[in-house]
């Protein structure tokens, strides 16, 4: 599984959390229920791993986020159809 970002501890375990992510265009905010992230049996923190933050921000940049209701599940986030095959903006990659 990897190390803790935060504290180092080798003591870790995925699982699924709830999170809240703003829209690319900053109009509304939404919730995302069932998202991998990580979570630390020693400092208790839950997070998300950078590729998982990666792909939410991508699949939310490259999707008709008008149809999204207010809460989504990570799933049916991904699921949604692309407008564009991938983020052409992004040049880290």
């Amino acid at each position: 599984m990897g190390n803790c970002e935060w504290c180092s501890s080798v003591n870790t375990k995925p699982v699924t959390d709830k999170v809240y992510w703003e829209l690319p265009d900053g109009t509304n905010a939404i919730q995302i229920n069932d998202t991998p992230a990580i979570h630390c049996l020693d400092c208790q923190m839950t997070y998300q791993t950078e590729l998982i933050t990666k792909e939410i921000e991508d699949q939310l940049f490259l999707i008709d986020t008008k149809k999204l209701g207010k809460v989504v599940t990570f799933e049916e986030l991904m699921a949604q159809p692309r407008l564009l095959k991938r983020n052409y903006f992004d040049y880290s990659s």
